[in-house]
């Protein structure tokens, strides 16, 4: 088998979709089952539904720097929109989109770490299905 046909195989056997999906949902990018993380942030070292090995993830701050950039995009306008449409005391202004900008990080925050493993799975990086 050539070169190319072997990379086309080690594509297919681990779609990139299905498996962020997967990782968006928190679960396992292998099973879609077990879940992914045993914390809010912390990654499994394995699945508890199918064994693959999770501890070669290597997220690091991306999901962080992500996280930060899409509540900044959608944030940053809203605001600038909420002010210049209905003028509103500074104060509630930065009340209610501290809140929002709080509630959205820490919603997203998660789910964006679990695509960046999902990622790392199927694209085969930083040790994932490397043989012994």
């Amino acid at each position: 088998m050539d070169t190319q046909s072997t990379l086309m195989a080690a594509e297919d056997d681990r779609p990139l979709w299905p498996a962020l999906r997967r990782g968006w949902c928190r679960q396992c990018p292998s099973c879609g089952s077990g879940p992914l993380l045993r914390g809010y942030l912390k990654v499994r070292e394995s699945c508890p539904v199918c064994g693959e090995a999770l501890h070669h993830q290597r997220a690091d701050d991306g999901p962080a720097y992500l996280t930060i950039m899409v509540v900044g995009h959608i944030v940053g306008p809203l605001m600038l929109w909420a002010f210049t449409a209905w003028r509103p005391d500074p104060l509630v202004l930065l009340a209610i989109f501290s809140v929002a900008t709080v509630a959205m990080t820490l919603w997203l925050l998660p789910r964006i770490k679990g695509g960046f493993v999902a990622l790392q799975w199927s694209r085969r990086m930083h040790g994932f299905g490397r043989d012994a």
